[in-house]
């Protein structure tokens, strides 16, 4: 006992140390907190402005939160006793300027200060999710981003099929699906999330059976019914961000002037036999880049350039690879990484392999991204965990 008394004593000789209520301060002339306790620990809460880091993955996970050596860090445990061994790891490291906070989180509460519960994973959705969560892009925080994320999908045939699937097992919290039609034996060979036991059965019960089974802890709300001009903001408005698997422009127009309205993110695609497109539209949510559809399709073409895949077919991977895509790009927003596909075509040829990215330019006449009430509209209200 004496050993680590004398340990920890001389510790405190090398490492700073700051008072709780000295920390909001720091953290606004630039300092970065971190609460270095276990998942369980977080449950008591954990200081608004912190980051949450497991001690034993500190060092391997510091750079995504401090790059710089020069960062101020601030440590927060239960107690102080582990900030301070923290510290002197990060000290060894490189780093010049890192802080142990004296009495950790319950000194914290003691104060008075600001703090917020945070929802937890439970262990079997740690277990879910382990390959996520060791990646920096996700971690614990992106996980229970995504778990507190409301995501819409407009139809789950060809492409709502895999992006259903795919966000589902990813952990998107809650999930609603709306389609009016009924699983046919022909949809099968791309509608992937249906099976034969489904055939004659609405599309959107089955769905929500194959997503619920693939995943419980998902919350999913199945609407039967087709969007019109009538609901499609009622339905669009209640979600984060929307998953366009349409099939038709009219609704496609519909979808789209209500993202632009409500400032919510949306992710389209189309496939045409053997080629696909997918892109990102985020007008009115400070993307000034972003175009919407209307930019892209002002005017529907006509039948005789896009008829459907019922009348000239459509190859069943390729709306795979199309919506597998979609759920790429929703995570991707959803979680704030990457360089989504804003303001951006990616065309796939199915029949060569490639790959061809087309820039798409804000239209500065289109009828529905650029008017002037922009202000006045809603804003988009995609979950943060702090």
């Amino acid at each position: 006992m004496a050993l680590k008394d004398n340990y920890l004593e001389s510790l405190r000789r090398q490492v700073a140390e700051v008072e709780p209520h000295d920390v909001a301060a720091l953290c606004a002339a630039g300092a970065v907190l971190i609460d270095i306790r276990d998942h369980d620990e977080l449950a008591d809460g954990s200081p608004l402005s912190a980051q949450a880091i497991n001690r034993g993955f500190l060092e391997l996970k510091i750079e995504t939160v401090a790059p710089s050596a020069d960062t101020r860090i601030l440590l927060l445990c239960a107690n102080g006793t582990r900030s301070l061994l923290a510290a002197d790891a990060l000290l060894r490291l490189g780093y010049r300027d890192v802080r142990s906070i004296i009495g950790g989180f319950g000194r914290w509460k003691q104060q008075g200060l600001p703090f917020a519960t945070i929802p937890q994973l439970d262990n079997t959705e740690r277990k879910r999710y382990v390959r996520q969560l060791l990646m920096p892009e996700v971690g614990m925080q992106g996980q229970l981003r995504l778990k507190q994320s409301r995501v819409l999908l407009i139809g789950v045939g060809g492409l709502g099929s895999p992006a259903a699937l795919y966000l589902a097992a990813a952990g998107v919290g809650t999930l609603c699906i709306v389609d009016d039609d009924l699983v046919e034996l022909s949809n099968l060979h791309r509608q992937i999330i249906h099976c034969e036991e489904m055939v004659a059965r609405p599309k959107v019960d089955s769905a929500a059976q194959r997503l619920r089974s693939l995943n419980s802890s998902a919350q999913v709300s199945a609407l039967r019914q087709r969007i019109d001009e009538h609901n499609v903001d009622a339905i669009v408005s209640d979600y984060d961000l929307v998953v366009d698997g349409s099939d038709n422009f009219s609704t496609r127009y519909l979808v789209n002037d209500a993202c632009v309205k409500w400032s919510r993110p949306l992710v389209h695609a189309s496939v045409f036999r053997f080629d696909g497109q997918v892109s990102v539209f985020l007008p009115r949510s400070g993307c000034l880049k972003s175009p919407c559809y209307r930019c892209l399709f002002p005017q529907p073409p006509g039948t005789d350039l896009a008829p459907s895949c019922a009348d000239v077919g459509v190859l069943g991977v390729l709306p795979g690879i199309m919506g597998t895509i979609q759920a790429l790009e929703t995570i991707k927003i959803l979680l704030d990484i990457g360089d989504p596909l804003v303001g951006r075509l990616l065309c796939v040829d199915g029949l060569s392999g490639e790959f061809q990215m087309l820039d798409v330019e804000p239209d500065p006449h289109c009828m529905c991204c650029n008017q002037s009430d922009v202000a006045l509209q809603p804003q988009t209200r995609l979950p943060k965990v702090q």
